[in-house]
C-alpha cells in the first residue's frame, strides 16, 4: 500500500462520521432514483408479460346490437389478426349483508373453445360450464371485498329479471387491471365487480341471440390502428356503434400508463434535489480539507508527487464517499423499489409480479450519483493541484479585517458572544448563505411532501362537497323519457331529482381532436352543476359549449371559437358549436351543454341518460332496497362512497410518500448541520480553546458555535418556504394529467410543520456536536502549528 493510500485510509477513519453524513445524503438521492427506475421497469415488464400471455386486444368497440355475421367483415379489415365478439352488459347485484346496490359489468365467455383475446387468469375454482346458465366467474378483488368464494350464490338483476347466480371461480383479467366503475375515479371493489357468464346464457338474458354488442380486435405488427378504428366504426355505425378506440384509450390501460408516466416524472425531479445537496456538501468539506492540508500538499509536491497524483488522491477520497453512498442507496433503493411495486399491486391487480431489476437502473443511478459528488469536488481538487509548493508551505494569508458599515448599527447592542456570531456571518456571507441554502433544501423537500395533504383535502372539498350536492347518481341502460325520470321523485326517501344527458363524442378543431363525452344538464342545475374551482357554480347558457380548461388546452381553443362535434352514438349527428365559456376543474376534462339543446342536436327528443338524486337519510335503507329492484338501471354511484374511496386510496399512498420524504429531508438537514458544525470546530478549535482559557464558560463557547448554526437555521426557514413553494409548483405541474390536476395549496400550518421538522433534526445534531465541543482538548488545540 502506498503512502498516499495509507494517508487516505487514516483520513477516512478520522472523518468517518462527517463523511458518512455526506454518504447518506448521496444514498438518499441514489435510493430515490433506484426506487423509481426499478419500479418503472417492474411495472412495464409485468404489464408487457401479462398482456402478452393473456393476448390483450389492441382495439375495442361497443354497439347496441350487431348481427354475428358481421364478425367476418371485421376480420377482413387489413391488419386484423384476431377478432372476438362478445356480450358486455350491466347488472345490479344484491350482495348478502351489504346494504347498497352493487354495480356489475357482465361479460360473456365463449361457449366453445378458449378465449382468443383478453383471456382470464383463474385464481380459484374453474371457468363456467356452458350448459349451466346460472354459473359465473367473478373478479378476484370483488370476491375479496365481499368474502365470496366458489360455491356461494349472488342475486343479480339482469334486464329487469332477478336471478340467483352461482359463483364457480374467481379470476383476473387484463382488461381490468384497474377496475373502475363507469363514472368513477378510483377502484371501489365493494361497489363494482366484474362477472363472466357463458355466451348463450347471457345472450338469452339480454335478448342478443346470434348478436353481439362488444368486440375486441388484435392487430398484426405494423398495422395502422387509426385506420382499423375508422373501418370498424363504419361497420358498427348502423348498429348503434359508440366509437372504437385503441388500447391507449382503454380505461384500465390508460390509468396504468399514466401511473408509469408519473413515476418517470418523479425519477427526474426528486433525486436531483438530493444529489445537488450532496454536491454542495462535498464541495464544502473538500474546500475546507484542502485549506487545512496546505502544508501536507506542499510537502507532497516538494517530495516529487505530481499534480495529477495529488489531485487523484483527493478524487479517491470523494470516490470513497460516493461509493459508500451508492452502495447504501442501491440496497435501500432495491428494497424500496420492490416494496413500492408491491404497493402498486393493491391498486393495479396483476396475477404475478416481475420485479427483476436489471443492472441498467443501478448503473445509471451510480453514474449520476458519483458524477454529482465528483462535480462538487472539482473546485477544491483544482485548488490542490494548482497550489505551488512554496506557497503551500507558508500559512495562508490572514483575512483582511476592516470596519463594516453594519458594525456601527448591528453590533453595538448585543453582548460579545452574539457579536462574534454576527461578525463571522457578515464577514463570510457566501459560506453562511450556502449553509442556509442546504438547510433550506431540507425544509423545502418536507414542505413539498406535506403540500400533498393540503392539495388532496382541497381537491376533495372542491369536487365532492362544493361542486356536487347529490347523494347518488343513477345511470340507465337505455335512454328514458324525461316524464319517466321525474317519476323517481315519488320514491320514498327521494327529496329531489335532476336529470342529465351523456353523449359519447369526438370534439375537433382543425387537426386536433379529442374523444370526450358531452354532459347535458338543465339550465338551472343545482345538484351537479358546472362548477369552477375559483368562481363556484356557473349558469349554463341555453346554447353553446362550456369547456374545461384542460380540454381547451388540448384543442387550443378559446371563448368564441367554433368546434366540430361528432357524436359517437345514436344518430351519430355531426354539428358545429361555439365555445361560450371556459371553467377550471381538478377532475377530468369535461364539456357541458344545456340539456335541451344537446337533445335537439342529437335528434333524440326529451330524454335522459340518468339522474342525480338527493335522499332523506331517515329513509335511506328503504330507498336502497327499492333501487335494487328497479329495472333499467345500469349503475348507481354514491357521493359519500366516492369520497371514502378517494381518501382511502390516496391515504394509503400519500402518507407513505410523505413519510419517505420527511425521512430523506431529515437526512439532508443532518448532513448539512453536522458537516457545518464539524468543520467549524476543526477551524476554530484554537479560538475556542483560547476563549476557554480567557474565562468563557462551556455554555458561552457552545452558544458561539451553535448560535451561528441556529441563526442560519432561522434564516433558512423563509428561504426553505420559498424554495418549497417553487418545488411544490414544479411537482404539481409535472403530475398534471388529463384525469386530474393537483391544486397548489399550502396552509400556514404546513409551513409550520416543515419548520418544526427541520428544527428538530438540527437540534438533535446540535446536541451531538455540543458533547464533542465539551470534550475539546484545550492543550492539543493550542499546539497549532504556524
Amino acid at each position: 500500500m502506498t503512502s498516499l493510500n495509507r494517508k487516505l485510509l487514516r483520513q477516512l477513519w478520522k472523518m468517518k462520521v462527517q463523511l458518512l453524513a455526506i454518504a447518506l445524503v448521496i444514498a438518499s438521492g441514489t435510493a430515490l432514483l433506484v426506487m423509481s427506475l426499478t419500479t418503472i421497469e417492474a411495472l412495464e415488464e409485468t404489464t408487457a408479460a401479462y398482456y402478452e400471455r393473456t393476448r390483450f386486444a389492441d382495439v375495442f368497440a361497443h354497439a347496441k346490437r350487431v348481427p354475428e355475421y358481421r364478425k367476418r367483415e371485421i376480420g377482413e379489415i387489413a391488419g386484423v389478426r384476431l377478432v372476438e365478439t362478445r356480450i358486455d352488459e350491466r347488472a345490479i347485484l344484491n350482495v348478502a349483508g351489504y346494504l347498497e346496490p352493487v354495480v356489475a359489468q357482465v361479460i360473456s365467455l365463449p361457449d366453445s373453445g378458449p378465449q382468443l383475446l383478453n383471456a382470464l387468469v383463474i385464481r380459484s375454482g374453474r371457468l363456467v360450464d356452458p350448459k349451466r346458465a346460472n354459473e359465473v366467474v367473478v373478479s378476484e378483488p370483488f370476491a375479496e371485498a365481499h368474502r365470496l368464494k366458489p360455491g356461494d350464490g349472488i342475486e343479480a338483476i339482469l334486464r329487469g329479471r332477478k336471478r340467483t347466480l352461482e359463483i364457480v371461480g374467481t379470476a383476473l383479467s387484463p382488461e381490468f387491471v384497474y377496475a373502475i366503475a363507469p363514472g368513477g375515479l378510483m377502484p371501489d371493489d365493494a361497489r363494482f365487480g366484474i362477472l363472466w357468464m357463458g355466451r348463450d346464457a347471457l345472450s338469452a338474458a339480454f335478448d342478443l341471440k346470434a348478436s353481439f354488442n362488444g368486440v375486441a380486435v388484435s392487430l398484426l405488427p405494423g398495422a395502422d390502428v387509426s385506420d382499423t378504428i375508422r373501418r370498424l366504426d363504419n361497420i358498427l355505425a348502423p348498429y348503434g356503434g359508440i366509437g372504437a378506440y385503441g388500447r391507449e384509450d382503454q380505461t384500465s390501460n390508460w390509468f396504468l400508463e399514466s401511473e408509469i408516466a408519473q413515476q418517470k416524472n418523479l425519477s427526474r425531479v426528486m433525486p436531483s434535489i438530493f444529489l445537488a445537496v450532496a454536491a454542495f456538501l462535498t464541495n464544502l468539506v473538500m474546500a475546507r480539507l484542502v485549506d487545512t492540508e496546505r502544508r501536507e500538499i506542499g510537502l507532497l509536491k516538494a517530495l516529487g508527487y505530481t499534480n495529477w497524483t495529488v489531485g487523484w488522491h483527493y478524487f479517491k477520497l470523494v470516490l470513497a464517499i460516493g461509493t459508500t453512498g451508492v452502495v447504501i442507496g442501491s440496497l435501500a433503493g432495491a428494497w424500496l423499489g420492490h416494496w413500492n411495486t408491491e404497493l402498486y399491486t393493491k391498486f393495479y391487480r396483476f396475477p404475478f409480479l416481475l420485479y427483476r431489476p436489471g443492472p441498467d437502473a443501478f448503473i445509471v443511478s451510480a453514474t449520476i450519483s458519483l458524477t454529482a459528488a465528483l462535480a462538487g469536488s472539482l473546485t477544491a481538487s483544482y485548488r490542490a493541484v494548482r497550489l505551488p509548493p512554496a506557497e503551500a508551505m507558508r500559512p495562508p494569508s490572514p483575512p483582511t479585517y476592516r470596519r463594516l458599515f453594519t458594525t456601527r448599527f448591528a453590533f453595538s447592542g448585543p453582548d460579545e458572544p452574539t457579536r462574534m456570531i454576527l461578525r463571522r456571518i457578515t464577514r463570510w456571507p457566501g459560506r453562511a448563505l450556502l449553509t442556509s441554502l442546504g438547510l433550506a433544501m431540507s425544509a423545502a423537500v418536507t414542505l413539498m411532501a406535506l403540500q400533498w395533504v393540503d392539495a388532496i383535502d382541497t381537491l376533495a372539498e372542491t369536487v365532492f362537497e362544493r361542486g356536487q350536492h347529490q347523494d347518488a347518481t343513477i345511470a340507465f341502460d337505455e335512454l328514458h323519457p324525461l316524464k319517466a325520470v321525474w317519476d323517481f321523485e315519488n320514491l320514498p326517501g327521494v327529496l329531489s331529482v335532476e336529470p342529465y344527458r351523456y353523449l359519447s363524442a369526438r370534439i375537433s378543431r382543425g387537426h386536433l381532436s379529442e374523444r370526450q363525452g358531452i354532459i347535458g344538464i338543465p339550465e338551472s342545475a343545482i345538484l351537479s352543476p358546472v362548477f369552477d374551482v375559483s368562481r363556484g357554480r356557473l349558469e349554463i347558457p341555453a346554447g353553446g359549449l362550456v369547456v374545461s380548461r384542460k380540454l381547451a388546452e388540448l384543442l387550443r381553443i378559446q371563448i368564441g371559437d367554433t368546434v366540430i362535434v361528432q357524436l359517437l352514438e345514436g344518430h351519430r349527428a355531426s354539428f358545429s358549436v361555439r365555445v361560450v365559456q371556459l371553467f377550471e376543474t381538478y377532475i377530468g376534462k369535461p364539456a357541458y351543454m344545456e340539456m335541451g339543446a344537446l337533445n335537439r342536436l342529437a335528434g333524440d327528443g326529451r330524454v335522459a341518460s340518468g339522474l342525480h338524486i338527493r335522499m332523506d337519510e331517515a329513509d335511506r335503507s328503504g330507498l336502497l332496497a327499492r333501487l335494487k329492484g328497479i329495472p333499467g338501471i345500469a349503475s348507481i354511484q354514491f357521493r359519500h362512497a366516492a369520497i371514502d374511496t378517494f381518501y382511502n386510496t390516496m391515504g394509503e399512498t400519500i402518507f407513505i410518500f410523505i413519510g419517505f420524504f420527511i425521512a430523506f429531508s431529515m437526512t439532508l438537514s443532518l448532513g448539512v448541520t453536522y458537516n457545518s458544525i464539524r468543520i467549524a470546530i476543526s477551524e476554530r478549535a484554537q479560538e475556542f480553546a483560547t476563549l476557554r482559557i480567557l474565562g468563557f464558560t462551556r455554555w458561552e463557547i457552545s452558544y458561539i458555535l451553535l448560535g451561528e448554526v441556529g441563526l442560519l437555521t432561522w434564516l433558512a426557514i423563509p428561504l426553505g418556504a420559498a424554495i418549497g413553494l417553487a418545488l411544490a409548483w414544479w411537482m404539481t405541474s409535472a403530475f398534471e394529467t388529463e384525469l386530474y390536476r393537483v391544486p397548489l395549496v399550502l396552509q400556514n400550518s404546513t409551513y409550520g410543520k416543515a419548520a418544526v421538522i427541520m428544527l428538530a433534526s438540527v437540534s438533535a445534531c446540535a446536541a451531538v456536536a455540543r458533547r464533542r465541543l465539551d470534550r475539546l482538548d484545550l492543550i492539543a488545540a493550542l499546539k497549532t502549528r504556524e
